[in-house]
């Protein structure tokens, strides 16, 4: 069996922000009524972290529980947990009306960092990222260029950005174009 890679095996480049492809994330899709009782307490006990809140990242330790819409959440876990994370949601949801799929391969994860990482993300989404609208531990489903993708700050200096690997180069360039030295728009 082959071992698992990433979409672009940690490609870098340094620039207005360091862009990095993060490497292999565990990434469970997790569907259900986020006010069921026992679907957020399900979820809470696997996660280890609280239920989030509206357009919030809730993290400890190496798990991330992300809000992606009303009825969708996306958990963070380290990449060879996400099988067995996956299993325990399952036994926990019990027969709560919900789904636990394993999404690790079709998505990919960028990390930005620096202190202009607010004006690359300001050139390629339609997201107001000004530290009174965009504070750490808030996300934003949205789009870079042509390409969906969520975004979050985990602090002042540090974005996450996940999208779907099949466009992992696109996106890549994207950032790497975004962060071109001499680019600067001095928004932020």
């Amino acid at each position: 069996m082959s071992e698992p890679v990433s979409a672009l095996n940690a490609a870098a480049f340094d620039g207005l922000a360091h862009v990095q492809e993060a490497g292999l994330h565990g990434m469970i899709t997790l569907r259900g009524d986020h006010a069921d009782a026992d679907f957020a307490q399900a979820v809470a006990d696997v996660a280890g972290v609280a239920m989030p809140d509206q357009r919030e990242v809730v993290s400890g330790g190496d798990t991330s529980l992300i809000w992606m819409s009303p009825d969708e959440l996306l958990l963070l876990c380290p990449y060879a947990e996400a099988g067995e994370t996956v299993t325990k949601l399952t036994e926990a949801l019990g027969d709560t009306h919900a789904l636990a799929v394993d999404v690790s391969d079709a998505r990919v994860v960028f990390t930005l960092t620096g202190t202009h990482i607010r004006d690359v993300i300001a050139k390629l989404a339609p997201v107001d990222m000004s530290p009174a609208a965009f504070r750490p531990g808030m996300v934003r489903r949205t789009r870079f260029a042509q390409v969906a993708a969520a975004v979050w700050l985990r602090d002042d200096e540090t974005a996450q950005i996940i999208c779907f690997r099949s466009v992992a180069p696109y996106m890549f360039a994207l950032l790497c174009n975004a962060a071109t030295p001499g680019t600067e728009v001095g928004i932020f």
